[in-house]
C-alpha cells in the first residue's frame, strides 16, 4: 500500500505540470504594459486580447506599469510567476539600451525574460515646425547656424539623440536636446514652436503632417513610409551611424513551460500576420509588423544589443 502510495506521489508530481500545461488556459491571463492608457502599446494589447479571447477562450487583463524608463513594468513581468498567465509588452529602450544608461536596473534584460514574439516596429521621423520654411536636413542645419543659440530638439531614445548630436559635431549645427517627458507634450511643443524639431514617431505627427503644420525630413529608421513615400531614408541623407531601431515585443517571466511559449507564439503571430489586424491595428497607426519566433527575436537582440551600448557611448551618455 505504501509503495502504491509513494507511486501515485511520485506520478502527481510529474504529471502535474504536463497536466496544467494540458490546461492552460484555464483563467484570464494579465497583460502588463510599459505604458500608461492610451499609450501604443496599452491600444495595441487591447486589441490584440480581443483577439487571444477567441483563441484561448480566456480574457486578457491589462494592468498598466508605466514609469522609469520601461523598467517598472518589465520589472513586474520579470518578476511575475512563470505559469502562463502573466505575459507583457515592453520595448528596445528597456530590453537593449537601459542596461547601458543606468548604473543598475531591476531586471536581466539577457536573462529575466522569455521572447515570445517581437509585435511590431515604430517608424520614426525627422519632422520640423513648419513655419521654419525648410524642406531638408542641409537646409536645417543652415538655418540653425542663422538662428545661434535659438534652437531646441525633442528626441525620446539614444539612437535619435546621437543622430542630432552627430549633425551637430560634424555639420556645425547649432542646436540643443531638451528633455522629452510624453507624447502629447513633444506635440504641443512641436506645434507651437517652442521646440520646432524632433524625431517621433510617425504615427503621432501623420496628422499635423497632413494638416500642413508640420514638415517630415527623413525616416529615421531606414524604413519607408507607404503615407509620406517621398520623404527619404537616413541611409539616403550620407548618414552612416545607427538608425533607431524602436520596437515593442512580447514577453513572459523566464521559466515558462515551453509549449505555453510555443502556443502563445502561434496565435499571437497568426493574429499579428492576419491582413485585417494588421491593416486596422498596426499600419493604421505607422506601425511595422515584426512578428518572429522566439529564437529569431532573441538572437535579434542578442546582435542589437552592442549597438546599443555602442550607440549610448557614442552619444557621450555616463550611467545615471
Amino acid at each position: 500500500m505504501k509503495l502504491l502510495v509513494l507511486l501515485a506521489s511520485l506520478f502527481a508530481v510529474i504529471a502535474g505540470p504536463a497536466l496544467a500545461q494540458d490546461s492552460w488556459p484555464n483563467r484570464p491571463i494579465k497583460a502588463i504594459t510599459t505604458t500608461s492608457a492610451g499609450g501604443l502599446s496599452d491600444i495595441f494589447m487591447r486589441a490584440l486580447g480581443d483577439e487571444l479571447r477567441v483563441k484561448l477562450g480566456q480574457p486578457l487583463i491589462i494592468e498598466n506599469r508605466p514609469g522609469g524608463a520601461m523598467n517598472t513594468g518589465t520589472r513586474a513581468c520579470a518578476d511575475a510567476a512563470p505559469d502562463g498567465y502573466t505575459i507583457c509588452i515592453t520595448n528596445a529602450d528597456a530590453m537593449l539600451y537601459n542596461q547601458f544608461l543606468f548604473k543598475s536596473i531591476p531586471f536581466n534584460p539577457e536573462t529575466s525574460l522569455q521572447p515570445i514574439t517581437n509585435a511590431f516596429h515604430l517608424i520614426h521621423m525627422l519632422v520640423v515646425n513648419s513655419d521654419l520654411k525648410v524642406k531638408n536636413v542641409d537646409e536645417l542645419i543652415a538655418l540653425s547656424k542663422q538662428r545661434a543659440g535659438t534652437m531646441s530638439y525633442l528626441a525620446p531614445g539614444p539612437p535619435l539623440f546621437l543622430y542630432m548630436e552627430t549633425l551637430k559635431k560634424e555639420k556645425g549645427a547649432d542646436w540643443v536636446r531638451v528633455p522629452f517627458r510624453g507624447g502629447g507634450e513633444a506635440v504641443n511643443a512641436i506645434l507651437s514652436g517652442s521646440t520646432p524639431i524632433a524625431l517621433f514617431g510617425e504615427g503621432n505627427v501623420i496628422g499635423s503632417i497632413r494638416g500642413g503644420k508640420m514638415t517630415p525630413l527623413v525616416m529615421m529608421n531606414n524604413i519607408r513610409s507607404p503615407n509620406f513615400p517621398d520623404v527619404p531614408l537616413l541611409s539616403e541623407t550620407g548618414y552612416s551611424g545607427a538608425p533607431s531601431r524602436s520596437w515593442y515585443g512580447i514577453f513572459a517571466p523566464a521559466g515558462i513551460p515551453r509549449p505555453i511559449v510555443d502556443r502563445l507564439n502561434k496565435e499571437i503571430t497568426s493574429i499579428i500576420n492576419r491582413p485585417d489586424f494588421r491593416d486596422r491595428h498596426l499600419s493604421a497607426r505607422s506601425l511595422v509588423p515584426a512578428a518572429n519566433t522566439p529564437e529569431q527575436f532573441a538572437d535579434d537582440m542578442k546582435r542589437e544589443r552592442p549597438v546599443a551600448e555602442k550607440v549610448v557611448k557614442d552619444a557621450g551618455l555616463e550611467p545615471q
